[in-house]
């Protein structure tokens, strides 16, 4: 890790604890297949099945519902395949997804276009709830999948999942599934308490190595159908020999970030919270996105009027500073946020939207440099436009 650098871009992928890359490491070391019957695969099968455990605990769910994937985006294709089905329904004819969801949710669904709808979201970034419940009642008669991920990756905003899942069962014929990459390891998750039918994860996003992640299924909810089909891996639907190594890494991840949950969030919190301070006090006009809304405790997202994101990218990683503009899924490239457009942002405000992302290496020395440097970029901007004047 370059220590001369102030990482703060953990939203789009955490580094590697030490921690975990020795367990990785010793998992490299297993010579044995998981499904292998000898000594040496019942010892990569039980490294594979205490990853499973720790995972459970880290979301409450049962070991036995978690499905190891490449990673969220694969768990996400899989549980909006129309495969998944929930005891005593038929498939789901009709997808309801959220204006604010995460590519991997609203391009890697199987839904025709005439069978998906988008819920809309309030200034805050929350889903209306009035409209899903409006739409739950007018297809009464449907058996409606609706996805609505945990926290959003852009904002930080935290979804009422326990109040959407209450519309969805009284419906009686609608499953709930929920991207929450953003929101492990992050803020407690209860999936069995919450009622999901489904949800998805990715190591990468809390400390585990990249390319590996899960789909977790309740107990009345399945898939009809493997989406990677071959052997009998993974309770046959994800086929395959599986990425130990990964595996056995996102569960050391898994296990720490359960132990220091709450401790991380308010220690996160406060820094997340100093930054905000600090913007505002260096740009008065900056907007806060989100800000009506429950956030993730690392995560803040604003814009400065004015300010164009890819200068101040470019000028901030000149300083040392690894910041974005938003989600990192889009190959590099800054484009309008999706997400702000769904909150009703102005264009020319969101152009200029910047995402500060906090994790387990971020410090207050890091808060202090990020400040010290964006004050550089916003007295460049306030030069600028004096000129202008």
């Amino acid at each position: 890790m370059n220590l001369d650098r102030a990482y703060l871009d953990h939203n789009a992928t955490s580094p590697v604890r030490p921690e975990v890359s020795a367990a990785v490491a010793a998992a490299l070391a297993l010579p044995g297949n998981p499904s292998s019957v000898h000594a040496e695969g019942r010892a990569a099968r039980a490294a594979l099945e205490e990853a499973r455990v720790r995972l459970g605990r880290l979301v409450g769910a049962a070991p036995d519902r978690i499905v190891f994937t490449s990673g969220g985006t694969e768990a996400a294709n899989a549980a909006l395949s129309g495969a998944l089905l929930r005891r005593g329904l038929s498939a789901p004819t009709r997808l309801l997804a959220g204006a604010t969801e995460h590519p991997c949710v609203s391009a890697g669904h199987r839904f025709p276009a005439d069978a998906t709808e988008i819920l809309p979201v309030l200034s805050s970034g929350l889903l209306d709830l009035a409209a899903l419940e409006g739409r739950l009642d007018a297809l009464r008669d449907e058996v409606v999948l609706i996805s609505v991920h945990a926290a959003n990756n852009e904002t930080g905003v935290i979804q009422p999942l326990a109040a959407i899942v209450a519309l969805a069962r009284a419906h009686g014929r609608a499953l709930v599934h929920s991207d929450a990459v953003q929101a492990v390891g992050k803020i407690p998750l209860d999936f069995t308490g919450l009622g999901l039918d489904a949800l998805t994860l990715s190591g990468h996003k809390f400390s585990a190595p990249k390319g590996v992640g899960a789909l977790v299924l309740s107990a009345d909810a399945r898939l009809d159908a493997a989406f990677v089909r071959g052997g009998g891996q993974e309770a046959r639907l994800r086929c395959g020999t599986e990425n130990l190594a990964g595996i056995v890494g996102m569960g050391r991840a898994a296990e720490i970030a359960h132990r220091a949950l709450d401790a991380e969030a308010c220690r996160l919190a406060a820094l997340r919270d100093a930054i905000e301070r600090g913007v505002l006090a260096r740009a008065p006009n900056a907007v806060i996105f989100g800000c009506g809304a429950p956030r993730l405790p690392n995560t803040l997202s604003f814009a400065v009027p004015g300010l164009d994101a890819p200068t101040a990218l470019i000028a901030l990683d000149l300083a040392g500073i690894a910041v974005s503009s938003g989600s990192a899924c889009s190959s590099g490239k800054v484009a309008r946020s999706v997400v702000l457009a769904a909150m009703g942002v102005n264009p020319a405000l969101s152009a200029g939207a910047l995402r500060v992302s906090l994790g387990w290496n971020s410090r207050a020395s890091d808060v202090a440099r990020a400040l010290d440097a964006f004050e550089r970029v916003v007295a460049t901007l306030y030069g600028k436009q004096g000129k202008a004047a």
